[in-house]
Order: C-alpha cells, then structure tokens, then sequence
C-alpha cells in the first residue's frame, strides 16, 4: 500500500518548510507532494528546496482543486492532506494517521484532533470539528465523494457528509501539540477576517446545496 502526502498551499513560503520538513520525516510515507496554489509570495520555489514533488498551477482554484490536481500527481493508495501553515507536526503525528490504514483493510479514513496545542486552534476545531483538514483517506473513497474539485473551503465538510452518509469506517486520531498559524495573524486582522469569512461561506453554501438536494420532491 502506496502513502503519500499532499499539501496544497496558498501564500505559505514563509511557513511551509517545517511542514515540509515533517513529511518528510515519517516513516510511513512514500513521497510528498506540494500543490502550489497560485501563489505570489514564491512558495514553490521554497518547496522546491526540499526532496518533494511541486505541482504548480498557474491560477488560484481554492482547496478542493489544489486536493485534486494532488491526487493526480500521484498514484497512492493513500492520501494525506495536511495544512501548509501547521507548528508542531512531527513524523510521528504523520505515521499515527497512516499506520491505521495500513494494518485495517475496512478502515476508510483517519483524521486527526488538535490537542495540547494552542488554545485558539483546540477551541476552534471543537467548535467546529469539520474544518479540520489533517486526515489520511483511501483515493477509492475519495474517488467516490461529488463536487470534490469545486468545493473550495467546503472540501472538507464534503468529505465528511460524504463519510456519515456512506457510513464509512473511520478512526480520529489525536495530533498532541500541533497548532495552526491563525489567518488573521498571517494576513492582518482585516484581510484575515475577510479570508476566514470566505472559509465559513463556502461551509455553508456546501451544508445549504446538501440541504435543498434532501428537500427536492421525488415524483
């Protein structure tokens, strides 16, 4: 069984080397691979310093494109998605999502919880817990979720809408001391609400089309 990892990134050159860093260092992984997202502030060229795949688009497409012009630059069994802007990750946190998906053939997915990290990032997550994007899932179940490449920020709500109706197996796995670089510290309070307000939008646009499919009348 063939694992990889797959970070999509959008303006993290300042960021993503240690997360970079961290892929690399899991035993459980085979390659890993950097989608940069259209970025301008040269994150491909800083992870193109490290032994990984860069796949390079020329435009901005959002996280559920990046998720999938990843996927096509590999052809693993297993595919980890993990943030670009993440402190803290080890190897270990990277080997304890994929190593169960290796020793169970039902298991369908793995994602990870945010504990003994910053407060901010623990609250939110428990807040709300579908916004979390570290996770390692098999592609045949991948494959299979609708919409996937538009989702933008709703990728991961989709996923999970995805997992509870199909009733797949999964197993939560906790990420001790890993945290997450806030937008708005990352991008000013102003330009950071904005983008996390984009985030919330495409939650709900996706919760909302999800609500008007189950209320269309059946003849």
């Amino acid at each position: 069984m063939k694992a990889a990892i797959i970070i999509p990134a959008y303006n993290e050159a300042a960021r993503i080397s240690q997360v970079i860093k961290a892929a690399l260092a899991s035993n459980e992984a085979d390659e890993v691979i950097v989608v940069d997202d259209g970025s301008t502030d040269g994150t491909a060229d800083a992870a193109a310093e490290h032994l990984v795949k860069v796949v390079r688009r020329s435009r901005n497409v959002g996280k559920g494109g990046a998720m999938v012009a990843g996927m096509r630059g590999t052809d693993a069994d297993v595919l980890v998605f993990i943030d670009a802007d993440l402190t803290g990750l080890t190897g270990e946190h990277l080997d304890a999502l994929i190593r169960p998906l290796r020793e169970d053939p039902d298991l369908e997915m793995t994602a990870g919880r945010f504990v003994g990290g910053r407060v901010a990032t623990n609250l939110s997550q428990k807040l709300m817990p579908s916004i979390n994007s570290q996770r390692a899932i098999r592609r045949t179940l991948l494959e299979r979720v609708p919409d996937f490449k538009k989702s933008r920020y709703g990728v991961e709500t989709l996923i999970n809408d995805y997992i509870k109706k199909t009733e797949a197996k999964t197993m939560a796995v906790k990420l001790d001391g890993v945290s997450q670089v806030m937008k708005e510290e990352k991008n000013g309070l102003a330009k950071g609400a904005y983008q996390r307000a984009r985030m919330y939008g495409d939650i709900i646009k996706h919760k909302s089309s999800q609500s008007a499919k189950k209320n269309v009348p059946t003849k």
